[in-house]
């Protein structure tokens, strides 16, 4: 069977992208899973593209690094340290303070940081396992979004972009909460998609699967993989700039593959 990235025209024009320098000058982009795999890598292609970052994450210590690497290349960033776990209501309401006070809007928003759980039938899955997983990788990306909403409709363009996986397009048994939560996450892009296409500001949303990839998820998921054989986190990065600049404006309710 024929994969089906390899016949999407769109995901061959997001693939074939190079961004120009200062590509994102201006935009603030704020990325969950900053401190680390692909929200790091992300982060680091942003800021060295013009755009100033928000690193949002639950380990400081990874934040920071990632915010000390963009320094060293002369770019701009934001900690925001957020556990999607644990984090209530009021502390997504601090969050969209500090942002609406340090930058009066927000250019694109990229959903990045999830959660593994475990690899089992759902015959035997634990469900506060599946409670956590839903959690982290659909909920709080949903209540995330609704705190910024106000912040991305002060921008001119703005962009909201969701990592999801190749498990909702194949048969995934064992993949349990993550599996279920990523088809939930299409569920929810392509429902705001629906919701916020029209304006004002039109904002675009989509999904983006990478892929097979170099990192810390992958490696608990396939523990005795060769990951020297897997592509990068900065192999995708390319692909993130589309959907988060305006090389992609207007696209909305699409969901593309960088692989």
């Amino acid at each position: 069977m024929n994969d089906p990235a390899s016949i999407d025209p769109l995901s061959d024009a997001m693939r074939a992208h190079r961004p120009a320098p200062g590509e994102l000058a201006g935009r603030v982009i704020a990325i969950t899973g900053a401190g680390d795999g692909i929200g790091r890598a992300v982060a680091l292609a942003a800021a060295d593209h013009g755009a100033e970052v928000v690193l949002v994450g639950r380990t400081v210590r990874r934040l920071e690094a990632t915010h000390t690497d963009i320094e060293a290349q002369g770019g701009r960033a934001t900690i925001a340290p957020l556990d999607l776990e644990k984090a209530l209501a009021a502390d997504y309401d601090q969050l969209a303070a500090a942002l609406h006070e340090r930058y009066g809007r927000l250019d694109a928003l990229l959903h990045n940081a999830a959660m593994l759980g475990a690899l089992a039938p759902i015959e035997h899955y634990a469900v506060p396992t599946w409670v956590r997983v839903l959690h982290v990788n659909l909920t709080a990306a949903m209540a995330l979004t609704q705190v910024l909403l106000p912040l991305l409709r002060a921008a001119p363009d703005p962009a909201i972009v969701f990592t999801t996986s190749g498990v909702t397009r194949r048969a995934a048994p064992y993949w349990g909460a993550y599996a279920a939560s990523k088809h939930a996450v299409e569920g929810l892009a392509t429902t705001l998609a629906a919701e916020l296409a029209d304006g004002p500001p039109p904002m675009r949303v989509n999904t983006i699967d990478p892929g097979a990839t170099r990192t810390r998820l992958r490696r608990q998921a396939y523990p005795a993989e060769d990951a020297g054989r897997l592509d990068p986190p900065e192999a995708r990065t390319a692909c993130y700039l589309w959907l988060l600049g305006p090389a992609s404006r207007g696209l909305t309710g699409q969901r593309l593959c960088c692989r």
